[in-house]
């Protein structure tokens, strides 16, 4: 496959880093990688490229305001940030790139997004698959990030995020930290709207053991979803399925593009 790097302007001063995995060939919708709340291109490791490859789609993995190699974002962050990623953002990160169609995969945070997105970006979105993907701040959500306040410090993760965020990286391990533990977050997130309104076939995954989310975020999202979604609970994994049951995710991405997908034409 060939890779391509790129910075790419989305206005208001704003850019964003962006890969680009081709095919000689490509066909059908662009398998578009959103990460979670602390990642980037690199945090995903080699599982967007062997998502490509086994399925024969393109893909494009890119790091949101704030991360990585992109543009600084504005703090503190906006209630609707996770809306303005899906519905202002990543649109015109695809029509940068005259992207028509997507297939949309999305992890926690990046999982949100890709719910926001699905649904604005209509007959666009071929597909949309979830891991761990919120829509409102549990107790084990708020657990989980108290819990990795301490060990920000103390088990070294300050250490790995600075070689992926650089100086920034107080500022978005913080701004992610406030923003979750905020009450008036809390009380403002309502997707309902967002999910009445996908009409691409779902998978929304969560592993059984994980640490940031209550099952019901799954099952309440596919019932906003409708008939169209699928939950999948997979058993011995935890927040970061695709990292920690790779062969297994990518087993279940592959099926759903050939199967859901296809038979709706979409490919």
């Amino acid at each position: 496959m060939k890779v391509t790097d790129l910075a790419v302007p989305l206005g208001d001063g704003i850019r964003v880093q962006a890969q680009k995995l081709s095919h000689p060939n490509g066909r059908g919708p662009v398998l578009v990688f959103l990460h979670e709340s602390l990642g980037n291109i690199a945090l995903w490791k080699n599982f967007p490229r062997r998502v490509a490859e086994a399925s024969g789609l393109d893909a494009l993995v890119y790091e949101r305001q704030g991360y990585g190699a992109s543009s600084d974002e504005p703090l503190p962050r906006p209630y609707d940030y996770l809306e303005r990623e899906g519905s202002v953002y990543l649109p015109r990160l695809l029509d940068a790139l005259e992207i028509r169609e997507v297939i949309l995969v999305g992890h926690s945070d990046g999982g949100s997004i890709a719910l926001i997105a699905a649904a604005a970006l209509g007959a666009r979105a071929k597909g949309l698959i979830t891991m761990a993907a919120h829509t409102w701040a549990d107790h084990l959500t708020l657990k989980g990030i108290r819990d990795m306040r301490r060990r920000y410090s103390e088990d070294g993760i300050r250490e790995k995020l600075l070689r992926h965020h650089g100086d920034r990286t107080d500022a978005l391990f913080h701004a992610w930290q406030d923003i979750w533990l905020d009450e008036g977050f809390h009380q403002s997130l309502d997707f309902t709207s967002w999910l009445d309104d996908i009409r691409c076939p779902a998978m929304i995954i969560q592993g059984e053991d994980d640490e940031y989310g209550v099952p019901e975020q799954v099952t309440r999202i596919v019932d906003g979803i409708g008939s169209q979604a699928t939950p999948v609970f997979m058993p011995e994994t935890g927040h970061s399925p695709h990292l920690q049951q790779p062969d297994r995710v990518l087993q279940l991405i592959v099926d759903f593009v050939r199967i859901d997908i296809d038979q709706k034409s979409a490919i």
